[in-house]
C-alpha cells in the first residue's frame, strides 16, 4: 500500500517531537511488508516584516529532510496568526499543491493519509478531489474537541468529514465528535496511540534520581506538558500546596516549557512552594524516562486531550498517573489498579495525588499493561482499517491524468 501522510504535526529539524506520535505510526506503518510512505508536512511562511518571532522560525526548517525511515517533505504556507485562521486550510492546500503534484507524479498512491480535521483534514480533502486520491482521516484532540465550536470553523469540518474515506478518532469521544459534525458511522472507527517500549522503560529509581539530582527521600510527582492554559498546571499547583503539610519531602517537577512560565512562576512564589515545586524547562524525549522512574506518581491536569501519549508513557516505565477524566483518558486508565482519575479542581487533584502517594502500587503490572500497546500493534491496526475502506474502491487514476 502506498500512502501519502499528509500533516503540519510532525517532527523536523528544528523540533524533533513535534507530533512524534505521528511519525511513529507512520514509520512503524511504513516498516510492514508491501508499505510505502512519503510525508507531506507543510510549515508557515510568516512574512519577515510582521513581529512574531515564534513564526519565523519556521524559515529554517528544509524543503526536505530524512526523519528516521521516512523523507519528508515541507512546503511552505502563508500564515497570520489569529487573523488568517479562516483561510488556513485554503492556504495549506494552495502551498502544498506542487509538492504533492510532483509526488503523485513520481508515485501511484493509494490514498492521503491525513491528521488533524481542520485545517490539515480540509487542505487533505482539496489534494485528494484534485487529484483523484481517497483520504483517511485521523482526529487528534483540539480539531474537534475545541475548533467545532468557532462558527468560522464548523461548516468546513463537516464538508472535510463528510467526504472522507474513512475517519479514525484516537479516542471514543473524538470519534462520537466526528459523528455529531457529520461523518458517516460506516467510515469511523477508534485507533488510540502506542508507545516506544525502546524509549519508555523503568530505570531503576536510585540511579534516576542521582542522575536529576532528586533527593532520595523525596516524595516525588512529575508532570510533562506545554506550560499552557489546558494543561492546568494552574490547578497542579495549588493541589501540591494544600496536601504538602502531609508530605514533609513532597516535591513537584513540572516538564516542558510555554507562554505560561511567568503565571506558573508566580503562582510558585504567592502560594510559597518555591522549595515543592520547579519548572525544569524542556526536557530531551530520551530523558523522560529518567523523569517518571524517579517519580512515585506522575500527574495530568488537563481540561481536554485527544490519546493522553504521557499517560501511557509513565506506566511503561512502571509509574502510576494521577489524571483528569476527560476526553480519552479512560480508555487508558482502565482500571484502579493503573491509575487514579479526578476532576480539573485544585481540591479533586488534590484527593487523588494524596490517594496516589499513600498507597502501594503494582509498578510492574503497570509496566507490563502499557508496554502491550507499542507502534507496532497500531500500525496493524491502522492497516487494518485502511485495507478495508480502500478494497472496494476504484484505483487511483493514472497519473498522467493530471500531468
Amino acid at each position: 500500500m502506498r500512502v501519502l501522510t499528509y500533516t503540519s504535526l510532525f517532527p523536523n529539524q528544528l523540533e524533533p517531537a513535534h507530533g512524534v506520535f505521528i511519525y511513529q505510526r507512520m514509520s512503524h506503518f511504513a516498516r510492514r511488508d508491501g508499505n510505502e510512505v512519503a510525508v507531506v508536512a507543510p510549515v508557515p511562511y510568516f512574512p519577515s516584516w510582521l513581529p512574531g518571532e515564534k513564526w519565523k522560525i519556521y524559515s529554517k526548517v528544509p524543503r526536505q529532510e530524512k526523519i528516521g525511515n521516512l523523507t519528508v517533505y515541507h512546503p511552505r504556507y502563508p500564515l497570520i496568526p489569529k487573523i488568517s485562521m479562516p483561510l488556513h486550510g485554503l492556504f495549506m492546500f494552495l502551498g502544498s499543491y506542487f509538492t504533492v503534484r510532483r509526488l503523485c507524479l513520481q508515485t501511484q498512491f493509494d490514498a492521503i493519509d491525513a491528521h488533524y480535521v481542520y485545517p490539515d483534514g480540509f487542505a487533505a480533502v482539496l489534494l485528494g478531489k484534485l487529484f483523484k486520491l481517497p483520504v483517511i482521516l485521523s482526529a487528534r484532540g483540539t480539531d474537534m474537541n475545541l475548533f467545532p465550536k468557532f462558527r468560522m470553523i464548523r461548516p468546513m469540518i463537516r464538508w472535510t468529514l463528510q467526504r472522507v474515506r474513512g475517519a479514525i478518532g484516537v479516542c471514543t469521544p473524538l470519534q462520537e465528535a466526528m459523528l455529531d459534525s457529520g461523518l458517516a458511522p460506516d467510515k469511523a472507527t477508534v485507533i488510540g496511540n502506542g508507545v516506544d517500549t525502546t524509549r519508555f522503560y523503568s530505570v531503576d529509581r536510585v540511579a534516576a534520581r542521582e542522575r536529576l539530582s532528586i533527593p532520595q527521600d523525596a516524595q516525588v510527582i512529575v508532570s510533562v506538558g506545554g506550560l499552557i492554559e489546558r494543561k492546568g498546571f494552574h490547578f497542579l499547583i495549588p493541589a501540591v500546596a494544600r496536601i504538602a503539610p502531609r508530605y514533609p519531602g513532597l516535591k513537584l517537577y513540572i516538564v516542558g516549557a510555554g507562554e505560561w512560565e511567568g503565571k506558573l512562576q508566580s503562582m510558585i512564589k504567592e502560594l510559597g512552594v518555591r522549595d515543592r515545586v520547579f519548572l525544569t524547562g524542556p526536557q530531551p524525549n530520551e530523558q523522560l524516562k529518567l523523569w517518571y522512574s524517579a517519580a512515585d506518581i506522575s500527574c495530568l491536569a488537563s481540561s481536554r486531550e485527544g490519546w493522553p501519549n504521557v499517560l501511557l508513557e509513565s506506566m511503561a516505565c512502571g509509574t502510576p498517573p494521577v489524571a483528569t477524566r476527560v476526553w480519552g483518558t479512560p480508555e487508558v486508565i482502565t482500571s484502579p489498579d493503573l491509575g487514579v482519575m479526578v476532576d480539573q479542581t485544585s481540591e479533586s487533584i488534590a484527593a487523588g495525588l494524596d490517594l496516589a502517594l499513600s498507597r502501594t502500587w503494582n509498578r510492574d503490572r503497570i509496566a507490563q499493561y502499557a508496554r502491550q500497546r507499542t507502534w507496532d500493534v497500531v500500525a496493524s491496526e491502522v492497516e487494518q482499517f485502511f485495507r478495508s475502506k480502500l478494497q472496494s474502491s476504484e484505483q487511483p487514476a493514472a497519473v498522467r491524468s493530471f500531468a
